[in-house]
């Protein structure tokens, strides 16, 4: 029965997680493609999609691996610690997005350009993709059944229901901080497993 309950628990903290992050990272994929022109704006967020899942994936299996190792933990879990703080700015704070536009800002003449376009896309789906990652592979341990439906659920949620969930996140804020405190529980629980490998 505590098995069980341990990966109800594991699941609803999975859930949260991919409820935030996968939100707040494809408004910004969204913004970041919104910014070319029309006639190549919907075959790059197709194709940038396409490779966000490849992305995930490969970022899954390099994260469910990594965190077999000492020391890997406690990074993972740092890592998590600024994750939190940039969820708490984004979801809580109604921190203005286009702020974080400004990474991938391009220039006016470029903005017809498909290859500029999907490599914008591309920075984005990478640098956007690994925190949900972390989280998700540090709150499923070793339990690859529970990774896989995380990694499942966040694309899922990407693809069809980002920007309607970070709509909602921001009407509900009381979500958003379940989902920040489960972040926040996995970073701890990371550093902690490394620590109580040192007493």
């Amino acid at each position: 029965m505590e098995f069980f309950s341990e990966e109800i628990r594991i699941t609803i903290q999975i859930i949260l997680i991919d409820l935030v992050l996968s939100a707040d990272n494809a408004v910004i994929i969204g913004m970041a493609a919104s910014q070319f022109d029309p006639d190549i704006r919907r075959k790059v967020l197709i194709i940038g999609t396409g490779l966000a899942v490849v992305f995930r994936i490969l970022f899954s299996a390099m994260t469910a691996y990594l965190m077999q190792f000492q020391g890997i933990r406690t990074v993972g879990g740092i890592l998590l610690f600024w994750v939190v703080y940039k969820l708490y700015i984004d979801i809580l704070k109604n921190k203005d997005e286009t702020q974080d536009l400004n990474k991938y800002q391009v220039q006016q003449a470029e903005r017809g350009n498909f290859k500029k376009a999907l490599l914008t896309v591309m920075i984005a789906d990478i640098t956007l993709s690994l925190d949900n990652v972390i989280a998700v592979a540090g709150a499923a341990k070793s339990n690859y059944t529970l990774l896989i439906f995380g990694l499942a659920l966040a694309i899922i949620l990407m693809v069809t229901l980002a920007n309607a969930i970070s709509v909602y996140l921001k009407n509900h804020k009381w979500i958003g901080w379940l989902g920040l405190l489960s972040v926040l529980w996995v970073a701890g629980d990371l550093i902690w497993h490394d620590v109580q490998l040192l007493i």
